[in-house]
């Protein structure tokens, strides 16, 4: 073959060989990211808390069994019931000779046993007692059923689409009793944003409790079924789970640099692989996410009022805004604008909507926060107009 031959034969080739790279590489990337978490269990999810915006999912709404993770909505309801006053974390709870026959996780209550609803709360979240749970389900809603009723009411309200429970506990093998884990991840979003008071409990890893019963008084030691808190240093919570039929499963939340994520695993093929599963997904989620947060402190001036007793309504943003970015933006570029009218008419009410707070990246909207009227304003009648020309002439 002579020089010229050789020449074009690898020119050829290279070309070929750039064919090849322009063609594949588009794949090798989606595989690559794809592949940026390996994990083994067949389903799982991983979002941002504060904006629920989720970085990951694989199989999510797949309809599984969720086990103990089920008292993830056990726990919503308890808050939710200590918020709203209908109890109290002093109140002492009576354990029922059902409670007492639960089998699986527990903390053996004996029925006729006092406890309180905080010492109950912690026999849930760290030791997964199923007696704990249905003693407080019946404390709350005076029989199991009715408060299971209540949790399937409360997954209608929060779009839980692939949900039901028949206990509130999880200890059921029937196919009634099913989740997802964007289901999971929902519910655990729910309760970790509105009920932060959960984590003084689900970040214990171990607490004596006191048994008092007719035989007297013995010490009972609560240890944490969830790992991750001794496995992973970020690592806050949530609950495990665990049968036959859900096999492994996990809700994993974690608070890294004000970043609040959370991990769901389902259907994993053993307990080391769940919690190994939560940490690759958690540091997956750190490693290429990043958190943009207004605390809306600043002062938004006064809006003039037409026709009303004031001339001016005071505003006041609804609500802090939090956007996580995983596409690598410079986030000092978000630009925040309020959308308001120059006045407004009377009568205004307080809380009403006036305008709101747009924020934008790169010319894009990313997301607003309502303003809302601050005060209310009614609308001025004659003798109000006559006070006002009399102030005038008084000054």
């Amino acid at each position: 073959m002579n020089g010229s031959c050789k020449k074009r034969t690898i020119a050829l080739l290279l070309s070929v060989e750039l064919i090849l790279v322009l063609v594949f590489a588009p794949v090798r990337s989606v595989c690559a990211a794809e592949g940026a978490v390996v994990i083994s269990a067949p389903s799982a999810i991983l979002l941002e808390a504060s904006t629920g915006k989720v970085i990951y999912e694989q199989n999510a709404d797949q309809v599984c069994a969720p086990a103990s993770i089920t008292k993830i909505m056990t726990l919503l309801l308890i808050f939710e019931a200590l918020d709203r006053g209908d109890i109290k974390l002093e109140d002492e709870v009576i354990t029922s000779e059902r409670a007492q026959s639960m089998g699986g996780s527990q903390v053996f209550l004996e029925a006729g046993e006092l406890q309180t609803v905080d010492t109950l709360i912690k026999c849930i979240a760290v030791a997964s007692g199923n007696d704990a749970a249905v003693a407080m389900a019946e404390h709350i809603a005076g029989s199991e059923e009715e408060f299971v009723a209540r949790m399937n009411r409360r997954a209608q309200e929060l779009s839980m689409t692939n949900t039901h429970f028949v206990d509130c506990c999880g200890l059921t093998d029937s196919e009634e009793h099913h989740t997802s884990a964007r289901d999971v991840a929902i519910m655990s979003r729910e309760l970790v944003r509105n009920h932060p008071d959960v984590y003084r409990y689900t970040g214990i890893w171990m607490e004596d409790i006191t048994h008092t019963t007719a035989r007297g008084s013995s010490t009972f030691t609560l240890s944490s079924t969830n790992k991750l808190l001794k496995q992973y240093q970020w690592a806050t919570g949530l609950k495990t789970g665990s049968t036959s039929k859900a096999k492994y499963c996990l809700s994993a939340t974690a608070k890294r640099d004000d970043m609040e994520l959370i991990a769901v695993v389902m259907t994993a093929p053993d307990s080391k692989s769940r919690f190994e599963d939560a940490a690759a997904l958690l540091n997956y989620g750190y490693s290429v996410s990043a958190l943009y947060r207004d605390e809306n402190q600043d002062k938004i001036p006064d809006l003039k009022v037409r026709g009303g007793v004031e001339e001016t309504v005071p505003l006041a943003y609804d609500s802090s805004f939090s956007y996580l970015d995983v596409e690598g933006h410079d986030l000092e570029m978000i630009q925040k604008n309020l959308d308001l009218p120059e006045d407004v008419a009377a009568p205004v009410k307080a809380g009403q909507q006036a305008g709101e707070a747009r924020y934008t990246l790169n010319g894009e909207t990313i997301g607003t926060v309502p303003i809302l009227f601050a005060a209310s304003v009614k609308k001025a009648v004659y003798r109000d107009y006559v006070g006002k020309i009399l102030g005038y002439f008084l000054l």
